[in-house]
């Protein structure tokens, strides 16, 4: 089957044939006459690339034996010069040595003997026209293909910088509701310490509670480092721990829950329930409310409501409790008798591993002494005795005080003997049981070891 050329050529190919002998070229010019070809003629080497600088051509077809330049030579050249240009050698003379400069230098395409057949003359025309056509075509989808790369890596550039702006933007928008969501947060602090004030006037001032509370946590907050999520549900929960307690009636909210009778205290035992209710419908008070709920769950179990035990009970619950009933045992709201800051951290020591977890209460007691400057039990130095455990020579680290109130001794007397046995009596006589925190001095501390 002849190789036919492209039907999408818009133009015919040119083609220059070059032979001193006019014979020649006019053979070749009828041969191709009725060719889809515009056919042009030289009859030397410089007339050849006369025409060629004045206009591009397809294909040249030279001799090889020509005065000046040999077809070689102008093949040579033509491939260094126009190098897209189709190159065929014809020859009728079997000369290797211009048929290899014309391979090596010219990079010919084909190469004809003369003479040639006419048929095989145009076939080989319309393959060689056909193969710079195709490759041709080639190089363009290449280009083609490079340009749209380029133009794909420009817009790739381009929609990068759009979606890096746009990321930009949306980043910005979501660190200005996160900014404005935790805005909300700190309000919701300020708001609940706020309503805690107003809660309080329930109260008469002897027995508020919640101002110390939050105070408490939040020192306890700093000093351990915790993260500002967790402190913030701790200072809510501290502010609103007693929320439940609203509905009760005046006499029940003062009255030490040890005195509650029957009815009241299941109704006590509900308040971290209740309070728990009012709050969970605020979606940034819901860790707060949890750790309310179970601020008087207990260690061993015995707690309310759901008498969850151990590590079961949240962290911020167990520590709610500490700080609960650390200032409620001074108001007078678990007990009958009012306990100074000392006092209550003796009661919670005693309890540890019964109300309160064993891991937390002497960190607790090392906070209040931070919190507190009347704070002495967290002082090595310092003991807790009974009044029949006094010997003379100690120091008395904190003010002593009857049940009633009544100032006994200063802090910072030295006992003797006559005063030790006149405490021991007064306890009798009012039927009480004073705890004593004293320092005891060096020497006193080595008698009682020689004693023993």
């Amino acid at each position: 089957m002849e190789e036919q050329l492209p039907t999408t050529m818009t133009y015919k190919p040119k083609l220059l044939l070059v032979d001193d002998e006019e014979s020649i070229l006019n053979s070749l010019r009828r041969l191709l006459r009725g060719q889809p070809y515009e056919v042009l003629l030289a009859t030397s080497g410089a007339q050849a690339l006369e025409i060629m600088a004045q206009q591009p051509i397809d294909l040249v077809m030279s001799d090889a034996r020509m005065p000046n330049m040999d077809g070689a030579t102008l093949l040579a050249y033509i491939h260094q010069h126009y190098p897209d240009t189709t190159r065929i050698m014809l020859t009728g003379y079997a000369d290797p040595s211009a048929i290899i400069k014309a391979i090596n230098e010219g990079q010919i395409h084909r190469y004809i003997s003369k003479p040639w057949h006419d048929e095989e003359m145009l076939l080989t025309l319309r393959q060689s026209l056909a193969y710079q056509h195709s490759e041709r075509e080639r190089l363009r989808l290449v280009q083609e293909a490079w340009d749209q790369n380029e133009k794909l890596k420009q817009l790739n550039a381009t929609l990068e910088k759009h979606v890096a702006a746009r990321t930009s933007e949306l980043q910005q928008t979501a660190d200005m509701l996160d900014l404005a969501y935790e805005e909300l947060k700190r309000s919701y602090v300020t708001g609940t310490e706020v309503f805690s004030l107003l809660a309080n006037l329930r109260l008469p001032p002897a027995k508020q509670t919640n101002r110390q509370i939050i105070e408490l946590v939040r020192v306890y907050c700093k000093l351990h480092g915790l993260d500002e999520g967790t402190s913030r549900d701790l200072t809510m929960a501290a502010a609103l721990y007693n929320i439940g307690k609203l509905s009760w009636t005046d006499s029940m909210m003062s009255t030490p829950s040890d005195l509650l009778h029957h009815n009241d205290r299941e109704r006590y035992r509900g308040y971290p329930k209740q309070s728990e209710s009012l709050l969970m419908t605020l979606d940034p008070m819901k860790d707060a409310a949890r750790l309310i709920l179970h601020h008087q769950e207990r260690w061993d179990g015995s707690g309310f409501p759901d008498r969850l035990k151990g590590a079961a009970i949240p962290f911020g619950s167990r520590l709610l409790k500490l700080a609960v009933d650390f200032i409620e045992l001074q108001r007078g709201l678990i007990l009958e008798r009012q306990m100074n800051s000392d006092e209550a951290l003796v009661y919670i020591r005693q309890y540890a591993g019964r109300l309160y977890d064993p891991e937390l209460v002497e960190d607790f007691i090392q906070v209040c002494a931070a919190y507190l400057s009347d704070v002495t039990l967290a002082d090595p130095t310092v003991k807790v005795l009974t009044t029949r455990d006094l010997v003379a020579g100690m120091i008395l680290a904190r003010n002593l005080n009857a049940d009633n109130g009544m100032l006994l001794l200063n802090a910072g007397k030295v006992l003797n003997g006559p005063l030790v046995e006149k405490l021991i009596a007064f306890e009798a006589m009012e039927s009480a049981k004073y705890s004593i925190f004293v320092k005891v001095p060096e020497e006193v501390e080595g008698a009682l070891l020689e004693t023993s």
